[in-house]
């Protein structure tokens, strides 16, 4: 290891030294272009693509990246122009959007989160890299890290949840599984840590909408992700749309420069969002294009996605003053880097022959096996799950029985042209001797078919347009006429599921009494429905857990588990007494809570032991650790996995703490009967918290520190840690 980082730092000073050579060797103007970024085409935002542009500035040098096109002919056509007629022949860096796939999607963000498992994040972004690197996209916007805590906020669905802790986990993975060990594989892409910062807090959960907030919940709520990824080796980070405390994200110098930059030693590209340097104007907080671009890259940004307002304006502002030299040369050395790294000058084009054009049957189980590990089991009343395979006849009803509407929000390329596998196709595949028929839309039908059927599969949910950028909802029940579906279907008196999917959490109290079983299965990508017929007929045990809670309604929000205490808490169950902090109307806390799933099996989860029962504040800061030793065994009759989850809580700190904080998790397999030890290791990250110094401090105060272990957030099983001074 230590070989291979020596080789690694040798190759970034000499890329350091080409950089230099090239920069000086610069006009302002083709500075100026390798911080501008046009898109091909596609859409991803207001106004059109920009090809009628791109061509005239890739051929006179003052192009750095394009947006939107992919294909491996393609892009070595644009490609071919920048190396072969530019003056200086720097290569063109190729971005594209792969969330959670490109020719093959995976699960949606949030349904990977809830696997409890970052190899699910890793194994996709492995398959992405490869995919999208054959066809000459050498960037991905991915992945995701805003925390939210609102599931009316559409972009949920491409993030990991409520928890920073659980993002953070996953940060590191997906970007392990985009970059691997080396840019410079022709299999691998660079990632890009978004949106920065704190986008996922937008009142309302309005996209977009206004984000005020202490600086302690900044660096002890939205910022980990962000820390997390850039230390795993994130080549780039996103600016966020929204305003942080009054100021747009896209040119927050405390944000950008102290923090990123500074305190955290990012020498990758910040780049903006679509358009964001431009919508600095639409904010109040620049008067022209001019000083839009001027503010942005003074605070700290590196290039500028759609709008043109640098390339238009830079010159103009390197003479009045308003844009730094210095801070220009900074953000082309950071571009040029970031291209050297990718290999991009030595190996500029990517062989056409070898692109990939679709899913491999490599691919496709992957996809399937990450799904299966996806979905929550929220209810089983009398055993109904697993099904039998005994079952002659099986009715599929609801608007999703036989959609392919199953990729999700931001799905790629794939998504247009492979479509995703039914449900209806995959309990067919599961039963090929059983009479399986379904009725999608007709209520009535889909009655008597349940009426006539062994059992029914309710498929409802939301479809992908309701959730993702843009998809903010106000209303978080079933879409008109799936609830009375159901309702209507359990009239019936016959044993029947529901499986609910979607890119977000609903509420479910209007019918979810009258369903004995019930799945959470999100947007599941290419395989669903084979995914989904493996864990309802038992191939799989679900063994996922909810990455954020499910309010009991919209009103409720925001409801999640790491809350402070007030100093009147209601008490956990039905409407709260009076003069607590609690609704007349409705009961505390959620209708499933945070790290909340079932399994087709039993577990028992003992108390945490800690290997002592005090460590010294000093120690800890010194990067002593306590080991926290916590026993887990399956009482059921099958195998399974169980999410032994561990949280903390300070019980007197100078910031009042949240009553959970998630600080260890481990998904195991186990058989039936059997028993493990799963360990955890607490140092000074986990038991200290940041306060609201704008310059960054951290503190590990003395007291006494609960450690919650079990199966969610709910845990009961204590014990105390005591910090001495």
């Amino acid at each position: 290891m230590d070989q291979e980082q020596d080789r690694t730092d040798d190759r970034d000073r000499t890329d350091d030294g080409r950089v230099a050579e090239l920069l000086a060797r610069m006009t302002d103007a083709e500075k100026l272009g390798q911080l501008q970024q046009l898109a091909w085409t596609g859409d991803t935002g207001p106004g059109g693509g920009q090809n009628h542009l791109i061509e005239t500035a890739v051929r006179e040098g003052v192009l750095g990246s394009v947006l939107n096109l992919h294909g491996a002919a393609h892009t070595n056509a644009l490609q071919r122009i920048a190396v072969e007629e530019s003056r200086l022949g720097i290569p063109l860096l190729f971005g594209f959007d792969v969330i959670h796939g490109f020719w093959t999607t995976f699960p949606i963000p949030l349904a990977q989160a809830a696997s409890f498992d970052p190899a699910v994040a890793e194994r996709d972004g492995e398959v992405a890299a490869g995919e999208t690197r054959s066809n000459g996209v050498h960037w991905t916007f991915a992945p995701m890290m805003d925390v939210t805590r609102d599931p009316r906020w559409g972009r949920i669905a491409e993030s990991c949840g409520e928890d920073p802790y659980l993002t953070a986990a996953f940060a590191r993975a997906k970007v392990r599984g985009h970059q691997g060990d080396d840019l410079r594989d022709p299999r691998r892409i660079a990632a890009c840590a978004k949106h920065f910062a704190a986008y996922g807090g937008a009142e309302g959960g309005r996209d977009y909408n206004t984000v005020d907030v202490s600086e302690q919940r900044l660096r002890n709520l939205y910022l980990p992700p962000f820390k997390a990824a850039v230390e795993a080796g994130a080549a780039t980070v996103m600016a966020a749309f929204n305003t942080v405390s009054g100021v747009p994200a896209h040119a927050h110098p405390h944000l950008l420069s102290d923090i990123l930059k500074g305190e955290w030693g990012f020498d990758g590209v910040v780049v903006s969002d679509w358009n964001g340097v431009h919508e600095l104007i639409v904010h109040g907080f620049a008067e022209d294009a001019a000083a839009a671009a001027g503010l942005a890259f003074e605070a700290g940004l590196d290039m500028e996605m759609v709008s043109t307002d640098l390339a238009d304006h830079g010159r103009e502002s390197l003479r009045g003053g308003t844009l730094s030299a210095g801070r220009l040369d900074d953000a082309v050395a950071r571009v040029l880097r970031l291209k050297f790294r990718l290999g991009l000058f030595e190996r500029p084009y990517v062989d056409e022959g070898a692109a990939l054009t679709g899913p491999t049957a490599e691919s496709r189980a992957a996809a399937r096996e990450t799904a299966g590990r996806c979905v929550v089991l929220l209810k089983n009343e009398g055993d109904t799950l697993p099904l039998s395979r005994s079952l002659s006849s099986v009715a599929v009803v609801g608007p999703f029985a036989d959609s392919t509407d199953l990729h999700g929000t931001w799905s790629g390329p794939g998504a247009s042209r492979f479509p995703a596998v039914t449900v209806l196709d995959g309990v067919r595949a599961a039963l090929p001797d059983a009479t399986v028929v379904r009725h999608a839309e007709d209520h009535e039908a889909a009655v008597a078919a349940a009426r006539s059927a062994d059992l029914t599969v309710v498929v409802a949910g939301e479809p992908t347009e309701l959730s993702g950028e843009a998809s903010s909802r106000s209303d978080l029940s079933l879409p008109a006429g799936q609830e009375e579906l159901i309702r209507a279907i359990a009239a019936t008196g016959r044993p029947f599921v529901v499986v609910l999917v979607g890119g977000r959490p609903l509420t479910v109290d209007g019918w979810l009494d009258r369903a004995p079983a019930v799945l959470a299965a999100w947007h599941l990508g290419i395989e669903a429905g084979h995914a989904l017929a493996d864990v309802l007929f038992g191939d799989v045990n679900p063994g996922a857990k909810l990455p954020v809670s499910f309010p009991r309604s919209v009103g409720q929000i925001p409801v999640y588990h790491n809350h402070e205490n007030t100093g009147r808490p209601s008490g956990p169950d039905g409407p709260g007494a009076p003069f607590t902090s609690s609704y007349l109307d409705i009961g505390r806390g959620p209708r499933f809570p945070f790290g909340f799933g079932l399994s087709y099996t039993g577990f028992e989860i003992g108390a945490p032991e800690p290997s002592q029962d005090a460590v010294g504040v000093a120690e800890l800061s010194g990067g002593a650790e306590v080991e926290v030793a916590v026993a887990v065994r399956n009482t059921g009759q099958r195998a399974g996995d169980e999410v032994v989850q561990l949280y903390v809580h300070d019980r007197a700190a100078s910031i009042v703490q949240p009553v959970r904080r998630l600080r260890g998790f481990r998904r195991v397999t186990l058989g039936a009967g059997e028993s493990a030890v799963v360990r955890f290791r607490l140092g000074a990250e986990d038991l200290g918290f940041w306060t609201n110094d704008p310059a960054g401090r951290f503190l590990v105060e003395p007291g006494r520190i609960d450690l919650y272990a079990g199966s969610s957030s709910l845990a009961t099983a204590r014990c105390t840690l005591t910090l001495t001074p």
